[in-house]
C-alpha cells in the first residue's frame, strides 16, 4: 500500500466563500489576513482547528475561517472553548473575541479560562469602543470618553487587558498591532507554540466609531518613539535613534533613562518572558498610558511550566476508570432516594 502526501496548506485553504462583512478599512481584515497566512505554517491539519466566537464585530471570524467553528453567546466563548479542549484535548482551539465581549460580560469567563491555563489561544481584539451596537463606550475606553452612551464623558477607568491576563496568572500574555503585520504573524506563531492559555490582546481600528484609537502608536513617527518592542533577553530599549531606555530604581520601580552621559544598554532591564513569577510581566503592563513611558508589545509572559487543565482532568477521570470502571449512567440516576410528581 502506497501513501502519497497531502500538498502543504496555504492561506487560500483557510478562506471561505463567505462575504467578509466588516466596515471598509475595519482592523479586523488586517487580523483575519495574518491568521490566515499564520495558520498554513503551524502544521496542523486544518480539520483540527476550531475557532469560538462570542458576540461583536470581532466574532464573526468562525465565518470566515475555512475550519471548525462555533458562534456563540455573549461573553461565554470562553466556556465553550474550555468544554471542546477539555474533551478533545488534540484539537487547536483558538477564541477570538472583543474587548466589550472578554472583559465586561465574559470578564468572570475569560479569567477562570485563564487561571485554569486551559490550552487555548486567545485573540482579544480591543477598538476601545462596542463597534457592533454603534458606539457606545467599553471596558477600554478613556477614561472621560465622549461617546453615545456617556455624552458627558466616562466615568470609569479603562481595563488595562494585558494587567488582567497576568493578574489572572496566565502562562502566556502578548500584545501586537493590526497594522503591524510582520510582528503581529511572529506574536501569534509565538502564541500557537505555547502549551497553556496563550493570551493575545490586538489593538485595533474601528474607523467608523472609534477612528484613531490607537494613532499615538501607528503613526509612523510614533512607532520607535511611542512603542516599545518586548524581546526575551534583550535590554529594553526604543527610540528613533534607540536612545532611550527602560531601568529599574532602587525602589523595585521602573523609569525611562535617555542613554549617553554615562547610562548605556547595560544599565537597562534585560526583558525576562520566562520569568516564573508574574509580577515583572505586570509591571511592564502598566507602562501603558503612564506618562513619559512607551506602550510594550510583544510577549509580556511565557511560562511554559504548569499543567493544562484538559490535561489534569482527563487525567483524573482515566484513575477513576480504572479505578471504579466505566459507571453506569442509567444506574446513577436511579441511586439514591426518589420521587414520582404527580
Amino acid at each position: 500500500m502506497t501513501t502519497t502526501a497531502l500538498p502543504p496548506l496555504t492561506k487560500k485553504d483557510f478562506q471561505t466563500d463567505q462575504e467578509v462583512r466588516w466596515c471598509p478599512g475595519c482592523g479586523d481584515y488586517a487580523i483575519l489576513a495574518a491568521v490566515q497566512s499564520v495558520f498554513p505554517e503551524l502544521g496542523i491539519p486544518r480539520e483540527n482547528f476550531v475557532i469560538v466566537s462570542g458576540i461583536g464585530c470581532s466574532s464573526r471570524f468562525p465565518y470566515y475561517m475555512h475550519t471548525f467553528g462555533f458562534h456563540t453567546i455573549h461573553g461565554r466563548a470562553p466556556a465553550v472553548a474550555t468544554g471542546i479542549k477539555a474533551n478533545r484535548p488534540d484539537l487547536e482551539v483558538w477564541v477570538v473575541t472583543g474587548d466589550g465581549d472578554a472583559l465586561s460580560i465574559g470578564g468572570n469567563h475569560t479569567m477562570h479560562m485563564l487561571r485554569r491555563n486551559v490550552g487555548i489561544k486567545v485573540l482579544l481584539f480591543n477598538n476601545r469602543i462596542y463597534g457592533l451596537t454603534k458606539g457606545q463606550y467599553s471596558p477600554t475606553s478613556e477614561f472621560n470618553k465622549i461617546t453615545k452612551s456617556t455624552p458627558f464623558g466616562s466615568p470609569d477607568r479603562p481595563f488595562n487587558p494585558v494587567s488582567l491576563a497576568i493578574g489572572a496568572e496566565a502562562t502566556f500574555v502578548a500584545r501586537s498591532v493590526d497594522v503591524f503585520q510582520s510582528h503581529l504573524k511572529d506574536t501569534l506563531k509565538a502564541a500557537a507554540a505555547h502549551h497553556g492559555s496563550a493570551f493575545v490582546e490586538i489593538l485595533q481600528n474601528c474607523n467608523i466609531f472609534n477612528d484613531g484609537a490607537w494613532t499615538t502608536l501607528t503613526e509612523k513617527e510614533a512607532r520607535s518613539e511611542q512603542v516599545l518592542q518586548l524581546e526575551h533577553g534583550k535590554p529594553l530599549v526604543y527610540g528613533r535613534n534607540r536612545d532611550k531606555g527602560i531601568r529599574r530604581k532602587l525602589d523595585g520601580d521602573i523609569e525611562v533613562v535617555q542613554l549617553g552621559n554615562g547610562i548605556s544598554e547595560s544599565d537597562l532591564v534585560l526583558h525576562d518572558a520566562h520569568h516564573p513569577r508574574p509580577s515583572y510581566a505586570f509591571l511592564l503592563s502598566h507602562m501603558e498610558g503612564r506618562p513619559g513611558f512607551p506602550t510594550p508589545v510583544g510577549v509580556f509572559r511565557a511560562w511554559d511550566d504548569l499543567p493544562r487543565y484538559e490535561d489534569v482532568i482527563n487525567e483524573q477521570v482515566r484513575q477513576v476508570i480504572q479505578k471504579k470502571g466505566p459507571g453506569d449512567l442509567t444506574k446513577l440516576l436511579r441511586a439514591g432516594d426518589t420521587w414520582e410528581v404527580k
